[in-house]
């Protein structure tokens, strides 16, 4: 007889572990409470779909149970998967620095591919259908797998559902966060700069001590900043504001630059064009609104002509360019995160097979668990990982 196999959630996850199911001649059902399958692939990478990473560690993810990654990523790293990828036609373009995308450059065509390939294979969707109770599905089917994601981005389905289902049968969640998120800022300035962007570097304090620094782009919002740069030091954030720690970051709009040599070409520019005023001289370096408030910020007038800049100011202002602190007051939200830390504890998991060592038949694959990775395909890689490590115990 064949296996009966029921998997909830139709992300990567879930997507690739029903394919590797029915490609083992198991009886498949995915159920779906979206309208339609892979509703988070369809928006990830803006729309393009950062599909992996041709370099991936364990390094690269976060999680309370640090060496819970290693296995499944040895056995389903970027070569299996581009394998895979390649014999359901789906091509990639991988980028010098690692990251890797469909060659197609859109997400609706990994969406698909998968999507028509898992039913091709007999893989049978339940969409519109939202699962409450996961009781009877253990009585009915011989393998249950909870791909349910996390309650990052809430407006494309994500909630609490896969927690819920672990604390049924004795899991312990550890407790979640919003990754690869936006971040609030105390400041009375940052709203004045709402979309203007630049690309600099970002240091994240904490505890008024440096903890990491990062290059990107850098977009000042009407309740703080968004950007790369900031995504990238997003999950450090979140979790120090959620253990009650003091949170800042450092911004320099002008990396390539010295304190020195920015100090030196802004009193050069005052001596050579006397009648500019400090705002003509910033513009040449940074966008408008952010020399307008930066200036708003030091208290001094828009106005001040450029033979009153002398090499103290002129020392003042390349500081703030610099070395522009903000208080750090909370992230944007499950709603606006990418994706969520913390989950079901992976030390109640098997690493080997992402079957609940609480409860036999029942596995959990991707963002469910507790294991968040860095912006840059790695939490599509870990998704596929153990979407592959689930089926391929299944299969066993």
């Amino acid at each position: 007889m064949r296996k009966k196999v029921v998997i909830i959630g139709a992300g990567a996850s879930g997507l690739l572990c029903a394919i590797f199911c029915a490609k083992a001649s198991c009886h498949v059902e995915i159920y779906e409470q979206n309208s339609k399958p892979a509703k988070k692939i369809l928006v990830s990478g803006n729309g393009r779909c950062n599909i992996t990473n041709r370099d991936i560690t364990p390094n690269d993810f976060f999680s309370d149970n640090a060496s819970f990654v290693k296995e499944a990523l040895d056995n389903f790293g970027f070569d299996e998967f581009e394998k895979f990828a390649s014999s359901i036609g789906l091509m990639l373009d991988v980028k010098e620095d690692g990251r890797a995308y469909p060659l197609s450059n859109e997400a609706k065509s990994v969406a698909k591919l998968l999507e028509e390939y898992a039913k091709s294979l007999g893989v049978i969707f339940h969409t519109d259908t939202k699962i409450t109770d996961i009781k009877k599905l253990l009585q009915d089917y011989d393998k249950v797998v909870i791909a349910t994601g996390s309650e990052a981005a809430s407006h494309l389905g994500g909630n609490r559902d896969g927690y819920e289902f672990a604390k049924e049968y004795g899991h312990s969640i550890v407790p979640t966060y919003p990754s690869l998120v936006q971040l609030h800022l105390d400041s009375s300035i940052a709203h004045k700069m709402s979309g203007a962007k630049i690309d600099g570097e970002v240091t994240l304090l904490i505890n008024h001590k440096n903890d990491s620094t990062c290059k990107g782009d850098i977009l000042f919002t009407n309740y703080g900043v968004s950007g790369f740069a900031i995504l990238d030091i997003s999950q450090r954030a979140s979790v120090a504001l959620m253990n009650f720690e003091h949170v800042a970051i450092s911004v320099n709009l002008l990396p390539d630059f010295t304190a020195q040599k920015l100090s030196a070409h802004i009193s050069k520019l005052a001596q050579t064009i006397p009648k500019f005023s400090v705002l003509d001289i910033l513009v040449g370096l940074i966008p408008l609104k952010i020399a307008q408030s930066l200036l708003d910020d030091l208290k001094i007038s828009h106005d001040t002509e450029a033979k009153e800049v002398h090499t103290k100011l002129s020392k003042k202002i390349a500081n703030q360019i610099l070395n522009w602190r903000f208080e750090v007051t909370d992230t944007h939200g499950f709603r606006h995160a990418e994706v969520s830390g913390g989950g079901v504890d992976t030390s109640e998991i098997n690493p080997k097979t992402m079957e609940s060592l609480k409860q036999i038949n029942l596995y959990f694959c991707g963002e469910v668990l507790d294991v968040v990775g860095r912006r840059g395909g790695y939490n599509f890689a870990f998704a596929w990982a153990s979407g592959y490590a689930a089926a391929k115990d299944i299969n066993r």
